[in-house]
């Protein structure tokens, strides 16, 4: 016993890290990569695992641990303040695609409640395969991206209803028990206690778990607080799932929330991991055999009609067209939770096993299509909008006696809001249209336009302007634009920003010697307040700062002619810091040691070394 036990973890653990890094090399993502290493482990695979029963119903408490995590991150208020986007376009996604899934499963010729628990299931989407796209292709603050984790919020939240009210179509309703509105009782007094037990037992109990300074029984008692709430709904008919979210909601807003996420998540990736692998090894490739051409029917139309339908709503949300299909795409398939409603549903006898396993198939075959949806929208759909978003330059205002700014982001439109504040003229230069639209919206003319094109220079005014500020983010545009116009306008007075010291020495080589490191200065006013923090007077923190930025200067200059010759800079470099060390040291000595001066006994000081 022992020794299989080992054997399984072994396979499972050998699996996990065999076909899981693949699929995330290929874009699959890991869910996909979890669930491909069941099916390659299980029945219908290679056999190495046969009792898929009942490492099923262990794993599924990696669903529950999620459900509690999920709920540690829902305190009620911050939900209260996002209400509309979650629960105005989640209920939205889930009540239209429910209510089409359901209809086109009754024209199939199913029962109503088989029709409803797979379109409740199926209306729900891969919340770790939409979150793990958005943060690869960094969609996450775009608007497909926000309406996307909205909706995918309110979908955790909805799949604890949809899983409750299973047992009540299965054994409630089937066998006419009567015991609805006692169930219904228990339910309320069991979530009532909870409520109560979490604002005046929990916390305390957690307070003395932490005191005793010992992580493990913190985490031991973590765990111990997710079993006992679940197991505490199943008890009253409900799901553990259930259990753990509601005692994840009364903690969202405790000073414990950190922690106990911080503990939890290992067992909640290791268990949610192991229950894909099962779900995996569920799959009944008996059923896809045998019905084949069922499922695929089932695929084709179940993708079209989310697609269509989440298309339909893009449009509603105000999502812009370029990112309609990509909304569409990412929230095309079905979702972890599916798997778990269907095999209640197949548990509560609302459908057979055979049912659950084909639905179970297509939601499995739908994360599949997912990162093919995507390539078709890379290679189809987003370059058509690119080339559709291409316009021609605008119309230039001629300027006189004006100052031009090439990019105007972060760093450009801090320039442009002092110039502009000290009544200096700008025609400003970017190539970004949505941002455009955006700045002129609070006011700042800003004209579109590729900066590094001399023609464009020469329509802004570039022979007369009195400076060209260069606040392009990209190192090689800017280097490429200030070649051209130190050419075209020698004349031209050019500041310019760096990305880095490469970047300032390249700068350097075409001439420019008003140039300043986008983070240094920043990076250099933190340190000055970090002295201040240890107790340095403000005067004393701030020379300290300037001397250090002369020094760095002063270095970078030095370091300039033997730029890529590393036998040279690393004693230099050395030599360098030397210096800077002997410097600190040397005005430590002539000031005294004394670094809890104020301001002002900072200045008599220098006041008084001055008359000696």
């Amino acid at each position: 016993m022992e020794h299989n036990l080992l054997f399984n973890a072994l396979v499972y653990l050998g699996a996990a890290v065999a076909v899981v890094p693949i699929a995330k090399r290929l874009g699959l993502g890991a869910v996909l990569g979890y669930l491909l290493a069941g099916m390659a482990i299980g029945p219908w695979g290679f056999g190495l695992i046969t009792g898929v029963e009942v490492i099923l119903h262990f794993a599924e408490f990696g669903v529950v641990l999620l459900l509690f995590v999920i709920g540690l991150e829902l305190d009620p208020k911050r939900l209260w303040s996002l209400r509309r986007p979650i629960f105005g376009w989640g209920g939205a996604q889930v009540a239209s695609v429910t209510l089409v899934l359901f209809g086109a499963a009754i024209a199939y010729g199913a029962d109503w409640k088989t029709a409803l628990i797979a379109a409740l299931g199926m209306s729900l989407s891969s919340t770790a395969i939409v979150m793990a796209t958005l943060g690869e292709r960094k969609l996450t603050s775009t608007s497909a991206g926000t309406a996307g984790f909205s909706i995918l919020l309110f979908q955790d939240i909805a799949a604890i209803p949809m899983i409750a009210i299973v047992p009540f179509l299965g054994v409630a309703v089937a066998h006419g028990s009567g015991q609805g509105w006692l169930t219904a009782v228990k339910v309320i007094v069991v979530i009532a206690a909870l409520i109560i037990g979490g604002r005046y037992l929990i916390r305390p109990l957690l307070r003395m778990m932490a005191m005793t300074g010992l992580r493990e029984i913190f985490t031991a008692f973590a765990l111990f607080l997710v079993i006992a709430t679940g197991l505490l709904m199943e008890w009253v008919g409900m799901s553990m799932a259930l259990g753990a979210f509601l005692a994840g909601v009364l903690l969202a807003d405790s000073e414990y929330r950190h922690a106990l996420e911080t503990d939890l998540e290992p067992f909640k990736g290791l268990l949610l991991g192991l229950f894909f692998i099962a779900v995996g090894m569920s799959v009944d490739f008996g059923v896809f055999i045998t019905h084949a051409l069922l499922i695929v029917e089932l695929l084709a139309t179940f993708l079209l009609i989310k697609i269509c339908v989440l298309y339909l709503l893009s449009k509603a949300f105000k999502i812009p067209r370029e990112q309609q299909f990509l909304f569409a795409a990412l929230l095309s398939q079905g979702g972890e939770f599916a798997f778990v409603v269907f095999g209640a549903a197949a548990t509560a006898k609302v459908f057979s096993h055979e049912t659950a396993s084909i639905l179970i198939a297509v939601v499995a075959l739908s994360m599949v299509t997912t990162p093919f949806l995507l390539i078709i929208y890379d290679k189809l759909v987003a370059p058509y909008f690119a080339a559709a978003r291409k316009r021609p330059d605008d119309d230039i205002d001629d300027n006189d006696d004006h100052v031009i700014i090439a990019g105007f982001g972060r760093f450009g439109q801090i320039i442009g809001r002092l110039l502009h504040a000290n009544r200096i003229n700008l025609t400003i230069l970017d190539h970004d249209p949505d941002q455009i639209e955006l700045l002129r919206q609070f006011g700042f003319k800003v004209f579109y336009g590729d900066a590094t094109r001399i023609d464009l220079l020469k329509t802004a005014g570039a022979a007369k302007a009195r400076m060209l500020v260069v606040a392009i983010d990209n190192p090689e545009d800017s280097v490429r634009l200030i070649a051209a116009a130190r050419h075209a306008f020698p004349q031209l007075p050019i500041v310019a920003r760096a990305r880095n010291v490469t970047h300032y020495y390249d700068l350097m080589d075409l001439g420019v010697t008003v140039i300043e490191r986008e983070m240094f200065d920043s990076a250099l006013y933190l340190g000055r307040r970090a002295l201040q923090e240890l107790g340095f007077g403000a005067y004393r923190a701030r020379q300290a700062a300037m001397k250090f930025r002369a020094h760095n200067i002063k270095t970078v200059h030095e370091f300039y002619p033997h730029r890529g010759d590393m036998t040279k800079l690393v004693p230099l470099a050395k030599k360098a810091r030397e210096e800077l060390a002997e410097m600190f040291a040397q005005d430590r000595v002539l000031r005294g040691d004394t670094p809890n001066e104020s301001w002002d006994d900072d200045a008599q000081n220098m006041h008084g070394h001055s008359e000696k």
